[in-house]
C-alpha cells in the first residue's frame, strides 16, 4: 500500500510534477525539521539537508534503475539523519551520497519511535487545548515559561506559593485525565 503510493510519487518526481514533489515536502520535511532541531539545528539547516536529500533522491529516480527498497519516508529520514551527523561532523556534506542505506532497520526503529513521539506531542497539544484557563496558564508558566511558584501565586492572587503549588499538582492530575482519556 505505502509502497504503491511512494513509487508513484517518486515517478511524479522524475517526471518534474509538482504535485509530487509538494506531498514529499509536506509529508517528510516536519519529521525531518525534527530531527534537525533536536539535534542542534536550526530550521534553516532542516531545510538545507532536506532539500540536500531531494536532490540525491531525483538524482537516484533520473537514473532510472533506483528500486526503494524500505518507506519512502525511512528512504529521506535516513539520508537525512546521515547528512545531518556529517555537518555536525565538520565533514564536507555536499555531493552524493552514493552508498545505499545500510542500517534501514535501525532506521526504521528511530522513525517508529519518532512517529511515536509524535502522537503523543499531539494528545498533550489537544489535551492542553481542552484543559482551560487558569491550568492552561499555570502549567505553561510552570513547564514552558520556568516561572517560579511564588511568581505564579502572584500572577494568579494565590495567597502563597504552596497554594499555587497545590494549584498546578490538580491541573496537573486534570492534564493527565485528559491525555489517558484520548484514544
Amino acid at each position: 500500500m505505502h509502497i504503491e503510493r511512494d513509487q508513484e510519487l517518486l515517478q511524479g518526481l522524475a517526471a518534474n510534477d509538482d504535485k509530487s514533489l509538494e506531498t514529499i515536502y509536506l509529508e517528510n520535511f516536519p519529521m525531518v525539521a525534527r530531527m534537525v532541531l533536536q539535534n542542534n539545528g536550526s530550521t534553516d539547516d532542516a531545510r538545507d539537508i532536506f532539500q540536500e536529500a531531494m536532490i540525491v533522491l531525483y538524482e537516484k529516480v533520473q537514473e532510472g534503475d533506483f528500486i526503494l527498497s524500505s518507506r519512502l519516508k525511512t528512504f529521506l529520514y535516513a539520508v537525512c539523519r546521515r547528512l545531518w551527523l556529517k555537518k555536525l561532523q565538520g565533514n564536507s556534506w555536499q555531493g552524493p551520497i552514493n552508498e545505499e542505506v545500510e542500517e534501514t532497520t535501525a532506521v526504521e526503529d528511530t522513525l517508529e519511535a519518532h512517529e511515536e513521539k509524535d502522537q503523543q506531542f499531539k494528545k498533550m497539544e489537544a489535551s492542553m487545548a481542552k484543559i482551560g484557563e487558569p491550568c492552561k496558564t499555570i502549567l505553561e508558566d510552570y513547564y514552558i515559561h520556568r516561572k517560579n511558584m511564588q511568581e505564579i501565586a502572584e500572577r494568579f492572587g494565590y495567597t502563597n506559593a504552596e497554594n499555587a503549588k497545590n494549584q498546578k499538582y490538580k491541573c496537573l492530575m486534570r492534564l493527565k485525565k485528559l491525555f489517558f482519556a484520548q484514544k
